[in-house]
């Protein structure tokens, strides 16, 4: 059964910052020492979970001893109903027979099992390699993950999932006039007997970032449902949670401050290092994946654009194209003769002209290609952009040493 316990750290800033920006690994936190800050936090402890695992009446082998390539994927949940888009976007649908069941199939990938797992629990089941690959938002990663080095950002930017993990404290009272980590860190409220309480669910990177930012005399407690109502209930004086819009906050007379956004987050690709290195196939899944992926959210908001032009050659229609900023498209237009009959004869007095154009220039495009002789305009949406080869994979290959 899980036990509660109330920890007291007697820690210093010894730790490095966490960054706020996506990174491709972790680096192991620093062992604190005793220092000058005091925080206490709960934490949940639960019972290491059994090398055998029982699903829909069948022992499951330990990890070590499988060799299906496992992804974990969320369960329920917008993230869940994303992630299911997303990779159906990319031609990567999952199939499951029995929506009861936690176990499901990608047909495109061969050796593949998806698993639905709460969040966390994909983090955590990643750690323990009883999963390979998962999609999880990245404050799950670095909260669960808490700097484990076998995990992996594969791909930091799936563009779904936006929020940040902030802290919000009240705007009346005595934090009226406080707008700033400094201001609140400097507050002469905060004692040994009277230190400054933080509700949240993150008690990892929660006192984490309170010491890298040498914030002293602060208490951590763990609470269930809407944060934001804490502060009012006088149970807290600030949060630490995650904002999307930052309406909820307001709506609560809370505000976040300067300085005190902990972590940018989206949904990423994350793996455990050492499937990638040892188990059969998950690299090669892996790669796949990641082509797929990077090539859908490439093409995302850019149109292919054609266009017939009257020109002399392909040479001084392409010099006239390549005279309008917005019609470079990605390595410059492609420009090819349109060949037509007059008098008996094959002529080319047409060139057509095909470039990619984003979304938010598509109009302003058209403008500028008519105004150099464009016309037969025809647009549509593109699917995928594959790369000679993908930067993220390159990058991949480089942090596993191959």
């Amino acid at each position: 059964m899980p036990a509660m316990q109330t920890l007291f750290l007697q820690c210093s800033s010894s730790i490095s910052p966490l960054s706020t920006s996506l990174s491709s690994s972790f680096s192991t936190s620093a062992t604190a020492n005793a220092c000058k800050s005091s925080i206490k936090f709960t934490v949940m402890c639960c019972s290491q979970a059994s090398p055998v695992t029982v699903v829909n009446g069948n022992v499951e082998r330990r990890s070590a001893e499988r060799s299906e390539v496992r992804l974990g994927l969320p369960s329920k949940g917008r993230m869940a109903t994303d992630t299911l888009d997303l990779l159906k976007d990319c031609q990567l649908s999952v199939r499951q027979v029995n929506p009861r069941q936690y176990v499901a199939e990608i047909p495109q990938l061969q050796n593949l099992e998806v698993w639905f797992q709460r969040p966390k629990d994909v983090v955590r089941k990643l750690v323990s390699g009883d999963l390979d690959l998962g999609i999880v938002g990245l404050d799950t990663v670095y909260e669960y993950g808490q700097g484990n080095e076998d995990l992996i950002i594969v791909h930091d930017a799936l563009e779904y999932g936006d929020c940040r993990l902030s802290l919000a404290i009240p705007k009346y009272g005595i934090f009226e006039n406080i707008n700033s980590l400094k201001e609140l860190a400097e507050m002469p409220h905060w004692t040994p007997e009277r230190p400054l309480r933080v509700a949240t669910g993150f008690t990892y990177m929660g006192p984490k970032f309170m010491n890298d930012n040498g914030l002293k005399h602060v208490t951590f407690s763990t609470a269930d449902g809407a944060l934001e109502a804490a502060p009012a209930m006088g149970i807290a004086d600030a949060i630490v949670d995650l904002v999307s819009s930052g309406t909820t906050l307001r709506e609560n007379n809370l505000k976040e401050i300067a300085g005190g956004v902990i972590l940018q987050s989206q949904a990423v690709l994350v793996a455990s290092r050492k499937s990638l290195t040892q188990r059969k196939g998950a690299l090669d899944i892996t790669h796949e994946m990641l082509e797929r992926l990077e090539a859908h959210l490439r093409a995302t908001g850019q149109f292919t654009v054609v266009a017939n032009m009257r020109g002399s050659s392909a040479e001084e229609v392409a010099e006239r194209v390549l005279s309008q900023p917005s019609l470079s498209g990605l390595q410059g237009p492609t420009v090819s003769p349109v060949f037509c009959k007059r008098d008996g004869r094959v002529t080319a007095d047409y060139y057509a002209i095909v470039i990619c154009v984003q979304k938010n220039a598509l109009y302003k495009s058209v403008q500028q290609l008519r105004a150099i002789g464009g016309s037969g305009v025809l647009i549509s949406p593109l699917t995928y952009i594959f790369d000679e080869e993908t930067p993220r994979w390159r990058q991949l290959l480089s942090t596993l040493g191959l």
